[in-house]
Parts: C-alpha cells; sequence; structure tokens
C-alpha cells in the first residue's frame, strides 16, 4: 500500500510546489492588468516583470511533473481526468502559451499601445489559466470525473458552483502570494513606495482569499458532501486549523513589515488548503475507484520511485541554487553594490566525504528494499532510504569549487 500511495504523494507534493511558485507567477500577472495608468503603474509593471524574470519558467516544472506522475502511476485517473475535463485543461495550455508569449514579446515592444496590448493579452491569460486548472480540481472533488473515457459531460463536470469557487480560490490565491512576495522583492531593491502599494494589496488580497474560501466550504457542503464532512469532522481538519493559522499570521506578519517570514507562511496557508482536500478525498480517487484499485503494476511503481528520486538529484539542487541566486539579489538588474543588492553571497560550508558515503549506502539500501522485498514495511524503509539519498545527494553534490 506504500508502494502503491508514494507516487499520489509526489504529485500532491509537485502540486503544491506549482500552486505556491507558479500562482505567485499568475497573480503577477493579475496585478499588472489592475496596475492602472501612469508613470508610477509603469514602476509597478516593470517590478512585477522582472521579479518573475529568473524564475517563472522554471515554475512550470511541476505541472509537468505532476501530469507525467499521474499518468505513469494512475493510467486510469488521468485519462478520465484528461478526457472529461478537456476543455478546461485545454482553456489552461492555450493560457500557458498566450503567457508565456506576452511575456518574451514585451521587452520588444516599441510604442505604448503595443505594450499595453501584450500586457492585457498576458494578465488575461495569467487570470483564465489559474482559473480552469482550479475548476479542474472542484470538478474532482465533486464527484463530477466519472472513470472512464469522457464518460462525464465535458462543461458540467467543472462548470459547476464547487469548480467555479475552486476557480476563483485560485485567482485570488495567486494574487495573495504574489503581493506578498513582491512586498519582499521591493524592500531588497530599496522601493519604498512599491513596498507600501504591494503591502495594501497583499492585505486585501488575503482578505478576498479568506472569504473567497469561506463560500468554498459553502459550495463544498452542497457539491461534495463526504469531502466536507471528512474536512471538518474528519481527518482533514488539522490541515484546515493549519491554513486559517498561517493565513492570519501571514497578515499580521504583512502588517508589520516582517516580508521575509510572511513568505513562508503565505506558502504554508496555501499548501495546507491542498493537503486538506487530499486528506479528506483520500483513499478516494474518483467515484468507486480507490488508489490502491488505480495504481499501476509493482514494476511500474519501483521504476517511478526511482526515477523520481534520480530526478530529484538534479532537480533540486538547481533549483535551490537559482532561487538562493535570486533571494540574494545577485540576479537583479541593479549594479553591484547598489541599495538592497549585496555584493556577495556568504558561501555554504564544503560537505564532508562522509555525507557522500551516507548518500551512496542510502541509494543502495533504497533501491534493494523497493526492488527485492514484497513487505510493506520494507517497502516503507527503503522509500525512507531514497528519500535520504535525494537530501545527502544534494548536499554531497555541493563540492567547494560549487561552492565558490
Amino acid at each position: 500500500m506504500v508502494l502503491q500511495t508514494l507516487p499520489l504523494v509526489f504529485a500532491l507534493a509537485g502540486l503544491v510546489f506549482y500552486v505556491v511558485l507558479g500562482g505567485a507567477d499568475f497573480g503577477a500577472g493579475l496585478w499588472q492588468l489592475t496596475a492602472g495608468r501612469g508613470p508610477r503603474s509603469d514602476r509597478l509593471r516593470d517590478h512585477t516583470h522582472h521579479a518573475m524574470g529568473p524564475v517563472w519558467e522554471a515554475n512550470h516544472v511541476w505541472l509537468i511533473f505532476v501530469l507525467t506522475v499521474t499518468w505513469t502511476a494512475y493510467p486510469q485517473v488521468f485519462a478520465s481526468i484528461a478526457s472529461t475535463l478537456s476543455v478546461p485543461l485545454f482553456v489552461a495550455a492555450i493560457g500557458i502559451i498566450l503567457r508565456g508569449g506576452a511575456y518574451t514579446l514585451r521587452p520588444g515592444m516599441r510604442s505604448t499601445r503595443e505594450r499595453r496590448a501584450v500586457e492585457t493579452v498576458f494578465s488575461a491569460s495569467s487570470i483564465l489559466t489559474p482559473f480552469a486548472l482550479g475548476a479542474m480540481l472542484g470538478g474532482v472533488a465533486a464527484g463530477r470525473v466519472p472513470v472512464g473515457n469522457a464518460a462525464g459531460d465535458l462543461i458540467s463536470s467543472w462548470w459547476n458552483p464547487l469548480g467555479v469557487m475552486v476557480g476563483l480560490l485560485s485567482v485570488a490565491t495567486s494574487a495573495y502570494l504574489a503581493a506578498v512576495f513582491l512586498c519582499a522583492d521591493a524592500v531588497r531593491l530599496g522601493e519604498p513606495e512599491l513596498e507600501a502599494r504591494f503591502r495594501r494589496r497583499a492585505l486585501i488580497a488575503g482578505v478576498v482569499a479568506g472569504a473567497a474560501a469561506a463560500a468554498g466550504l459553502v459550495a463544498l457542503r452542497f457539491d461534495a458532501h463526504r469531502v466536507y464532512e471528512h474536512l471538518l469532522f474528519g481527518r482533514g481538519i488539522f490541515a484546515l486549523v493549519v491554513s486559517v493559522a498561517a493565513g492570519v499570521a501571514t497578515l499580521v506578519l504583512v502588517v508589520r513589515r516582517r516580508y521575509e517570514w510572511s513568505r513562508y507562511t503565505a506558502a504554508l496557508a496555501v499548501a495546507a488548503i491542498i493537503a486538506g482536500w487530499a486528506l479528506a478525498q483520500s483513499p478516494v480517487l474518483l467515484p468507486g475507484l480507490t488508489v490502491k484499485q488505480a495504481a499501476a503494476s509493482h514494476d511500474t511503481l519501483v521504476a517511478l520511485t526511482v526515477a523520481v528520486v534520480g530526478g530529484g538529484i538534479v532537480l533540486f539542487p538547481s533549483l535551490g541554487l537559482l532561487f538562493r541566486l535570486f533571494l540574494a539579489g545577485r540576479l537583479d538588474h541593479a549594479p553591484p553594490g547598489a541599495a538592497g543588492v549585496p555584493v556577495a553571497v556568504r558561501p555554504l560550508a564544503a560537505p564532508s566525504p562522509a555525507i557522500a558515503r551516507s548518500a551512496g549506502a542510502c541509494l543502495v539500501a533504497g533501491v534493494g528494499l523497493t526492488t527485492i522485498a514484497d513487505a510493506g514495511w520494507a517497502h516503507a524503509v527503503g522509500v525512507t532510504c531514497l528519500l535520504g539519498f535525494v537530501a545527502l545527494g544534494a548536499r554531497a553534490a555541493l563540492t567547494p569549487e560549487f561552492l565558490e
């Protein structure tokens, strides 16, 4: 059962990363749409555009990861969702393509009219995409996606009260995350005016996102009663409490201008929403189909687990370095030594050889226990060893030359 559930944990983790990091980028597009006109508005748009520059493309890695893991580990679930929810999936894909094209074209626009047109396309697609993806999740939670190829209605499966509310919640949380993140970026760049403007937006968006979440609970009560019961009175209640507490803490931190901590609490609030939904929905993926019934063969799950762990060795150090450089200001457009931009980043201490040996031992033990043994406890230990290999291997890869 552990091996059958593990890919679902991988997919949910990827979904959290995409909603938090990709959602913040989508929200930045919304703030460009509401910036207004004039020089001050142009500064706000430029700030959001440059903030996305170093990391925006990396965020779509998580969406591809979620789709690939679901397709491989739970093919029947993927086929049912992709066929019944083909309309919002197509809308989200078009939004991602238009958004990427508009982002790339923006620096090359010469006239104000051309630039406004490109920014409008960028902002509209930044709203449309999270709404469509959220409506898909709402349709799954409502049980409107039956098992089978296009077995559900192509419209009512996602265009229903719960789907619409989850879509609006996705847009609101994206705006909320973006405003919180952009406050910290404005402080780092020494832009007090932009910080004040995004601080107001963060507080307003936080309240709106909270109201949207409350409305979503009402829609959940009438459209997905089983999930509602498990969320409020079952295993999902802990995640719900964490989400509310983290959301309130974020607003307090923003009021007190503690933006670095507010990044993490805002991300935790959104991640807890996804965790609560997963706990409340478990073990049912689609009506009449549980995780155990939907899982692929043992060999496929083992190969997928090893592939995900191996990919993590490559991906996480790279993304960690990218975000570290970005948050430290090394990728900013301002010259070194400018206000809010540090001249150098203090390197980490070089790893010891024992870390590399421990990583190798975890790899051998993990592969052996997940491929040779059949007991559930052995699979659990093997997966733990593989995750340890990811953590230790990533640290061992940071050689002194790399750190310098």
